[in-house]
């Protein structure tokens, strides 16, 4: 006869495992459910925003083009996209896919927390600009109307991203995109970026690490098959006219260009003193207000002290107080040189 001690064993292990299982709303059969929906709203939303871009710049959307944005293949893209008609948010033409007005609100709604969150991130947080896109991406599908509201009501109702893209107000209204594309400009014209395109992110490391960021005045220098040399901030850069399609600029006249170039504090030796003409655009969030808590304003007069043994941080003199700056806030501090009279 079995032992009426292991049945009971038994028979609660096996209770046991079946309500880890079923569990109503905390099971794993109910957080499976969970995840499978959470995937699949995911793939909807990418979908709904791919479409949208592409209707908004008037280019193909293909089942490739999808399947390669969303990183699935055209069979389930085909699944995606009868699941978005039935949702009454895309219609079919022939080949050709259109957003309905409810599919444009959706898509709409997703491309505004994405670009709200990335301002937040540049203005709020120290978390790193390569990161900006990676975590707006997981937000986009997380954040409520309500949420997103919020945000813009805090960062006082932004336009532009900090990649300059338009930020869709709560209304559904996108800004129309400026300016023109840098390889656009001949030799001689001058311009100002106003728009960083954030994908692929290989090519948008290429651009930061040249320095590129928005606000920047450029002028063309030379223009080669596969070279465009051109001055920034009155410092040459180069780069080939493939990556520098990324970067959206707004045509000036010479007379509108501002006085420069600059050097930064870092250029200082010791002993030497300058005025602050500008923070970096590059700067933003957190780092930005505390170079200006130090009084970092344009007209200060800065002298630069004394250097650690590994040249980072280094002292300057900032209103008569000593403050240690590191080399990665001092790149950012735009000067002029003060000549002292004989």
């Amino acid at each position: 006869m079995p032992d009426p001690l292991i049945i009971f064993i038994i028979a609660t292990i096996i209770t046991a495992i079946l309500a880890f299982t079923f569990w109503p709303d905390k099971g794993l059969l109910a957080r499976w459910k969970n995840i499978r929906y959470t995937n699949i709203r995911v793939l909807i939303e990418d979908a709904l925003k791919h479409i949208y871009m592409c209707e908004r710049n008037k280019v193909s959307c293909t089942f490739e083009s999808i399947a390669g944005a969303l990183s699935i293949t055209t069979d389930r893209v085909m699944r995606i996209l009868t699941r978005l008609e039935k949702l009454n948010l895309l219609e079919r033409n022939g080949t050709d896919f259109i957003l309905t007005q409810s599919g444009k609100t959706y898509a709409l709604r997703i491309i505004r927390v994405h670009r709200l969150w990335e301002r937040y991130l540049a203005e709020e947080t120290s978390i790193p600009e390569s990161r900006w896109h990676t975590e707006a991406d997981i937000k986009e599908h997380e954040f409520s109307v309500e949420e997103a509201n919020a945000i813009s009501h805090r960062l006082g109702h932004p336009r532009y991203d900090p990649h300059g893209d338009p930020i869709p107000t709560s209304s559904g209204y996108l800004p129309p995109r400026r300016g023109i594309p840098l390889p656009k400009l001949k030799e001689g014209e001058y311009a100002k970026v106003i728009h960083i395109e954030d994908e692929p992110e290989s090519i948008y490391s290429e651009i930061i690490n040249k320095g590129v960021s928005l606000g920047m005045q450029i002028k063309i220098f030379k223009i080669f098959k596969h070279e465009i040399h051109f001055l920034l901030n009155g410092k040459e850069t180069i780069l080939t006219p493939f990556i520098a399609t990324n970067i959206t600029v707004l045509p000036l006249k010479k007379e509108e260009m501002l006085e420069g170039p600059y050097q930064n504090l870092l250029s200082l030796r010791s002993g030497e003193k300058a005025e602050v003409v500008s923070i970096s655009r590059a700067c933003r969030g957190q780092q930005r207000r505390r170079l200006l808590d130090l009084g970092l304003v344009p007209g200060t007069t800065i002298t630069k002290e004394m250097h650690s043994i590994t040249g980072d941080p280094i002292a300057y003199n900032i209103r008569g107080a000593v403050i240690a700056l590191r080399n990665d806030q001092a790149k950012h501090i735009n000067i002029k040189a003060i000549r002292e009279a004989l």
